[in-house]
C-alpha cells in the first residue's frame, strides 16, 4: 500500500502536475466562492480544454480533482459573508457561519472553516488511502450479475438520500438513464431515439451533457435574476483571519466527528456533502448544543458541515476509483472525464494504471496543505470575487462553455444540442428537480445495461444470475431496505412516541 502511495507521490510531484494542483486549487476557490457555478460546473467548463490541450490522463485528473476540493473550500465564503450557498453542500455552514459574520467574526468565521475543511479532508483522504486499495481486491471477484445488484443500490442510495423530494430524484435518474440510451445499440445495431439524425447516431457526447445540462441551464438561471439585487454591494468587515489555536482545539472533536462521518457517507453512491452536512450537524447540535446556540453564530455548528463537506468530497472518490461508480455528481463528472481517456474506473485501475489512480490520491494530499495555505492569508482576496457583477460573470461562463465544446467536435450541430440540453436543464430546475441524479442516470445507466447483458448471456436469459452470489443478495437486500427506510421511520417514530 505504502509502494502504492509513493509511486502515487512520485506522480504527483512532478512539475507539471504540482503546477496543475496548484492552477487547480485556486481556480476551484474561485469557482466555489460564486454562488450557482460550484464544482460540477467548474469542471464541465474546464474538461474539455483539458482533453483537448493534450494534458495525459493523470495530469487531466490531477487538475479536475484539484477544482472539486477547491470549491469545497470556497463555498463557504458566500455562505458565511451573503448568506447565499455557493453550492448545495454549503447550505449548513449558512446556519451559523453568516450569524458570526453579523456579529463582526466574518474574518475568524472563515478562518476556522479552512482549518475545518483542512482537518475534515485529511480525515477522509487517509481513509481513502487506506480502503480503496483493499475495496478494489474485493471488487475484482465482481462479476457481472453483481455490478448489476451495485448499480441498482447505487440508484436506491440516490433516490433516498439526494435531494428533498425521493420522487423528483427517481424520476430525474430515469430521465438521465433514457438520454444515455440515445444512438445505436453497441449489440443489436438498433437505432434508439435518435428521430432519422445522423448527429444522434453516435449518442449524445458526455461534454455537450454536461456543459448543457449545467452551465447553459445556469446561466439561463443568471439571465433571469438579472434585474434583481445580487446582494453583494457590500462584505462585511473580513478583521483576522487567523483563528488561535485555543479556538481550534475548542472544536477538536467536532471536527474529527464530522470527517469520520462525512467520509462515511461520501462513499454511499450518489449522497455528496450536502447530505454529510445536514448529518453531521445535526448530530453534533444534539451532543454540542448545550445552550441552544446553535443558529445563532455558534463555532461548533459552522465546523461541522465544513468538516463534513470536505470528508464527502474525498470521501466520493473511494466509490469512483475501485467501482467505477460515482459517489456524487461531480464524481459522475469526474468519471465521464476518465472515459474521454478510454479509462474505465474500477478495480483493475490500480494494477493497469496506477499512475492515474496513484497520483489522485497523493495529490488530493499536496492540494489539501495548498487550499489551506491559500485560504487562510487570502480569505479576502478570494472574498472580492462575490462583487463580480453578472454582466461580467454570465458572458465569460457562456464563451468558456461554447468554446470548449467547439474545440471537441467543431461542429455546429454539438453546440445547437448543447443548447437545447440546457433549455431542458434550465426547465427542470424551475419544476424543482435536481440535476445531479439526471447526470448520475446518464452515466450509471450505460454500465447497467452492460452488465444484465453479460449476466443474461452468461445465464443463457436465467434470471435468477442476478441475485445468486452472496454479493448480489446482500446488495438487493441493502437496496431494498434503503428505498423502504423513508416509510419505515416515520412509522416508528410515530409507534415510539404514541408509547410514550
Amino acid at each position: 500500500m505504502f509502494d502504492f502511495l509513493i509511486h502515487g507521490f512520485d506522480v504527483a510531484l512532478s512539475p507539471l502536475n504540482l503546477g496543475l494542483a496548484l492552477l487547480g486549487a485556486l481556480l476551484g476557490t474561485l469557482f466555489g466562492a460564486l454562488p450557482g457555478i460550484g464544482p460540477i460546473n467548474g469542471i464541465a467548463i474546464l474538461m474539455p480544454l483539458a482533453y483537448t490541450l493534450g494534458l495525459p490522463a493523470e495530469s487531466a485528473l490531477i487538475l479536475l480533482a484539484a477544482i472539486y476540493t477547491g470549491a469545497e473550500y470556497g463555498g463557504r465564503m458566500s455562505s458565511i459573508l451573503l448568506n447565499v450557498p455557493g453550492d448545495a453542500g454549503a447550505v449548513m455552514t449558512t446556519l451559523d457561519g453568516h450569524p458570526l459574520a453579523k456579529k463582526g467574526l466574518a474574518g475568524p468565521a472563515l478562518g476556522l472553516s479552512a482549518v475545518s475543511s483542512f482537518v475534515g479532508a485529511t480525515i477522509a483522504i487517509i481513509g481513502l488511502t487506506l480502503f480503496a486499495p483493499l475495496l478494489a481486491e474485493v471488487a475484482v471477484m465482481f462479476g457481472p450479475a453483481e455490478f448489476f445488484a451495485l448499480m441498482v443500490f447505487a440508484f436506491a442510495s440516490m433516490s433516498v438520500m439526494m435531494g428533498k423530494d425521493p420522487v423528483k430524484t427517481a424520476i430525474g435518474a430515469v430521465l438521465g438513464v433514457l438520454i444515455g440510451t440515445v444512438g445505436v445499440d453497441s449489440s443489436t445495431g438498433v437505432l434508439r431515439y435518435t428521430f432519422g439524425l445522423p448527429e444522434l447516431y453516435d449518442g449524445i457526447d458526455f461534454v455537450v451533457m454536461i456543459i448543457g445540462l449545467f452551465a447553459i441551464s445556469e446561466i439561463l438561471l443568471m439571465l433571469e435574476h438579472a434585474n434583481r439585487k445580487d446582494g453583494n454591494d457590500g462584505l462585511p468587515p473580513l478583521g483576522r483571519v487567523f483563528i488561535s489555536l485555543k479556538e481550534v482545539m475548542a472544536c477538536k472533536w467536532t471536527m474529527g466527528r464530522s470527517g469520520l462521518i462525512g467520509f462515511i457517507i461520501g462513499i454511499l453512491p450518489g449522497t455528496g456533502a450536502s447530505v454529510a452536512g445536514a448529518v453531521a450537524y445535526t448530530t453534533e447540535k444534539r451532543l454540542s448544543d448545550k445552550d441552544n446556540s446553535f443558529g445563532t453564530g455558534n463555532m461548533r455548528g459552522l465546523a461541522a458541515p465544513e468538516a463534513a463537506n470536505n470528508a464527502s468530497a474525498a470521501g466520493s472518490f473511494v466509490p469512483m476509483l475501485t467501482l467505477g461508480i460515482p459517489g456524487s455528481g461531480t464524481t459522475a463528472v469526474l468519471l465521464g472525464a476518465l472515459m474521454l481517456y478510454n479509462i474505465t474506473p474500477g478495480p483493475m485501475m490500480f494494477s493497469e494504471r496506477p499512475e492515474v489512480a496513484g497520483g489522485l490520491i497523493a495529490s488530493l494530499y499536496i492540494g489539501n496543505i495548498v487550499l489551506l495555505a491559500l485560504n487562510l492569508p487570502l480569505a479576502g482576496v478570494f472574498a472580492r470575487v462575490l462583487t463580480i457583477p453578472r454582466w461580467v460573470l454570465v458572458p465569460g461562463i457562456a464563451i468558456l462553455a461554447f468554446v470548449g465544446v467547439f474545440q471537441l467536435h467543431s461542429n455546429l450541430a454539438a453546440i445547437y444540442l448543447m443548447l437545447i440540453i440546457g433549455v431542458f436543464g434550465y426547465l427542470l430546475r424551475k419544476l424543482g428537480f435536481s440535476l445531479a441524479p439526471v447526470i448520475l442516470g446518464y452515466v450509471l445507466g450505460g454500465l447497467m445495461e452492460q452488465n444484465l447483458r453479460r449476466a443474461l448471456s452468461i445465464s443463457g436469459g436465467d434470471l435468477g444470475i442476478l441475485w445468486q452470489s452472496g454479493i448480489s443478495l446482500g446488495l438487493w437486500i441493502a437496496a431494498l431496505a434503503l428505498l423502504l427506510l423513508p416509510w419505515l421511520l416515520p412509522k416508528l417514530w410515530q409507534a415510539k412516541t404514541s408509547k410514550a
